[in-house]
């Protein structure tokens, strides 16, 4: 009778190990979840950071294309022919009038292409108009512009530098204006108006 006594149940600690298995099946299902939430975040955050990278390229690119910045300079200068007319001068003064033609050196000195449309001269006793658009590369792209000049010898422009106002247009199709000062010291420009106001 004692033998029976110490029989020890084998099927209870067979079932052990089959009930320890239900947390144990649920744990690869819980990381591959969490896997997942983490792919998907970082999906979503690359997506958020490269739009702000590429709005943030575009409205530098705007502004590089907003910037205007040129250097002009004489070349040369003969008296002033029939090619296109200028605006008349008030005749009222009584002052000689002279026609001269210049040619003028235009260097783009910004960051992005642009074509210069027209440039202009606004001072007393002195008109400009000019031809051709010549559109110029960025960071050193040069063009010409044949600027046709109509003044009274009494304003004497050739001693001292040209304001010119020149009409610009860049790479997001708008147009602005700047002005530059044309240094006309030891230029054909300085050299053919005297001489040609001496024979008025």
């Amino acid at each position: 009778m004692s033998w029976s006594m110490r029989v020890i149940d084998l099927d209870e600690r067979d079932h052990q190990p089959a009930e320890s298995n239900h947390p144990a099946q649920g744990h690869p299902v819980t990381r591959r979840k969490m896997v997942l939430g983490l792919v998907a975040v970082f999906v979503v955050g690359a997506l958020i950071g490269g739009f702000a990278v590429q709005r943030r390229a575009s409205h530098e690119q705007r502004e590089r294309n907003s910037v205007v910045a040129l250097v002009a300079f004489p070349q040369s200068a003969s008296l002033g022919s029939s090619t296109f007319q200028t605006a008349s001068l008030d005749a009222g003064s009584g002052a000689p009038q002279v026609k001269m033609t210049g040619h003028l050196m235009v260097v783009n000195a910004g960051p992005a292409p642009i074509t210069v449309r027209q440039a202009a001269a606004d001072r007393p006793g002195l008109v400009s108009a000019s031809t051709g658009r010549p559109r110029l590369s960025p960071l050193g792209g040069t063009g010409e512009l044949v600027v046709e000049l109509l003044f009274e010898c009494s304003a004497a422009f050739f001693r001292e530098p040209l304001s010119l106002d020149f009409e610009v247009e860049t790479e997001d199709k708008h147009v602005r204006e700047v002005s530059y000062r044309v240094t006309l010291a030891g230029s054909d420009w300085q050299r053919v108006a005297p001489a040609t106001c001496g024979s008025a």
